[in-house]
């Protein structure tokens, strides 16, 4: 069974969505809603709204939706039962009796969440025995401190296959359970399971809330590949997720530094900059970047000067100022990483790397350094080329003071008249801005086809009864009164699209029962449905409200239903019209 509709009401009353959204999103009041940056994709016009009024959210941007209990999935990485728990805590309720609705998805997230924890445990135990001592040398090696060792969780993964297995099954963990977790593997040819990390050193990825959600392991010989990371589970998301942020959220300096490996952020860690954080195993993403929004205003690059390293820091910049977010790029001397750095420092060390991180420069001075290494200014053509490409680089700012400090850097540089180079910034820039408003004008024109709705695929054929058939619902979601006078005229089977005609069939049943459908939704569908629901609800205009308005989308879905049929007459053949009323005779007879 599903969690109580009465619960659902209780609690949703008294999470107040307002308060919810501002912990993590800055909201600025518009009216009677408030809109804010839009905390699931990259944004700098605001275009995430929050209604008050009917305690859900709608971004216009990527159309996520839904109410509080949707929020707090999405922001916290939770699942529906999580995120109701999350939110049940937060306003003092307890949850219904467990054998009330089915928890077993939130049951195994437990459990993954214990057997890491003890897995966790396990492997820093190894480090201190004969066999792990490898795994300690290497940690020391590195310099350090038992201390680190112990904040930080590392240990070591043994060379039997099945260590780790054996450990949590006597510990009371299930094979589904341990293999679910990413621990461990499934024999192909059997159902023996084995452990998959085994003979490597162990880093722990802790979630904001302490949870061991992953693992890193390095290995110490030259067997590839060098570090196997956990795969995505259901308490684990790579892309989502940041080595070391439980630490960094609380220095409260609103900066990080981001490096490229675990053992750059422990030794930065370890010399007092604790707002160090890397990424998983893989490249930064976008879900990364909104997350370290939450958390800084200020990201510095710490990555390493080789190739690899440059290519990485330019896809960090084009992501991160996608964030809106500010950004600097340190170069570390000599080439080295962070980690080396600092050690090869000694003493001197920390003292040392504060220098350079105080030191470096902006994303936009970062790279018009790296443009300028390209061309040979002295020679005329090349000059011209550094300095078409300098400007793409200056037109890619929002602020025209910024572009104005950087063109005149360029002028005393190039020794070119200022006036000459605002010219062509102008000109880059307008094609900038046609370019940006023909995309906009591109997805507007998808919305209202409807060619790009994959949860009501058959609006794109359908347009005017399907847009009908929304703003009937989003009347009757805000005016339940008229729920049955809408039923009475139009029942849900003379619908034109599928989709709609379930969702109309749902308001209907709730608010026939005295639930508002809002408060269920959540629970009754997917993420994808429920964000079309808010959208409907988000296009609502309750000025134009009316009960003429409602018979007028009553009256256009019979029109357009019965368009249809009279097609579907037309298409059938005057032989088939003959054999079926054959048909309906011999059966009346």
């Amino acid at each position: 069974m599903a969690l109580p509709d009465s619960f659902l009401q209780d609690l949703k009353s008294r999470c107040d969505i307002n308060d919810i959204v501002s912990g993590y999103v800055n909201l600025k009041r518009r009216g009677r809603n408030l809109v804010g940056l839009c905390p699931f994709h990259s944004e700098k016009t605001p275009s995430f709204n929050i209604y008050p009024e009917n305690g859900s959210f709608y971004c216009f941007g990527c159309g996520v939706g839904g109410d509080v209990i949707t929020f707090v999935m999405k922001i916290e990485n939770l699942d529906y039962i999580e995120a109701v728990k999350f939110l049940a805590q937060r306003a003092g309720l307890e949850m219904p009796d467990n054998n009330t609705f089915d928890d077993g998805m939130g049951k195994l997230r437990t459990r993954i969440l214990e057997a890491n924890r003890e897995a966790a445990r396990f492997y820093n135990k190894q480090l201190y025995t004969p066999e792990g001592r490898v795994g300690l040398d290497y940690f020391r090696r590195r310099a350090l401190s038992d201390k680190t060792i112990t904040r930080f969780g590392l240990g070591y993964a043994p060379s039997s296959k099945y260590a780790l297995c054996d450990h949590l099954r006597k510990a009371g963990f299930s094979d589904n359970e341990i293999v679910s977790a990413n621990l461990a593997h499934r024999s192909s040819y059997g159902n023996r399971i084995y452990d998959r990390y085994v003979q490597r050193v162990m880093f722990p990825i802790i979630d904001l809330r302490g949870n061991v959600i992953a693992f890193g392991g390095r290995v110490l010989t030259d067997v590839k590949p060098k570090y196997i990371n956990t795969s995505d589970t259901i308490v684990f998301k790579k892309s989502a997720n940041l080595f070391s942020l439980n630490n960094a959220k609380n220095t409260g300096s609103r900066q990080l530094i981001l490096c490229e490996g675990y053992m750059d952020v422990i030794a930065l860690n370890q010399a007092g900059f604790k707002d160090a954080v890397a990424t998983l195993g893989t490249a930064l993403t976008t879900e990364q970047a909104l997350l370290m929004k939450r958390y800084a205003d200020e990201v510095i690059i710490c990555y390493d000067a080789d190739e690899a390293g440059q290519k990485a820091t330019a896809r960090a910049i084009s992501i991160l100022r996608g964030a809106g977010i500010r950004i600097k790029v340190l170069t570390v001397p000599d080439g080295k990483d962070p980690d080396e750095y600092i050690r090869s420092r000694g003493d001197k060390g920390p003292a040392a790397f504060k220098n350079i991180l105080e030191s470096c420069i902006n994303d936009v001075g970062y790279n018009l350094q790296k443009l300028k290494t390209r061309y040979d200014i002295s020679r005329p053509e090349s000059k011209a080329q550094y300095m078409t490409e300098a400007l793409k680089v200056i037109a890619s700012l929002d602020s025209s003071v910024e572009q104005d400090i950087y063109i005149s850097r360029l002028s005393d540089e190039l020794k070119i008249d200022k006036a000459a180079i605002s010219v062509d910034l102008k000109k880059m820039s307008r094609r900038k801005n046609v370019d940006t408003q023909r995309k906009e004008l591109s997805r507007l024109s998808a919305n209202l086809s409807g060619r790009d709705d994959k949860i009501n695929p058959e609006h794109a054929k359908n347009v005017r009864a399907s847009k009908a058939e929304e703003m009937l619902i989003a009347y009757i979601v805000h005016n339940n009164d008229m729920a049955s006078v809408a039923k009475s005229y139009l029942p849900a089977d003379r619908f034109v699209t599928r989709f709609n005609s379930v969702l109309y069939s749902y308001v209907l049943e709730k608010i026939s029962q005295g639930v508002d459908p809002k408060t269920t939704i959540t629970r009754d569908f997917t993420g994808e449905e429920v964000s079309k629901f808010y959208s409907i609800i988000a296009s609502f205009n309750s000025q134009i409200a009316t009960r003429e308005a409602m018979m007028e989308y009553i009256q256009t879905i019979i029109s357009e239903r019965d368009k249809l049929t009279k097609d579907k007459i037309k298409d059938i053949s005057d032989d088939d019209i003959l054999k079926k009323l054959k048909r309906m005779k011999e059966q009346k007879s």
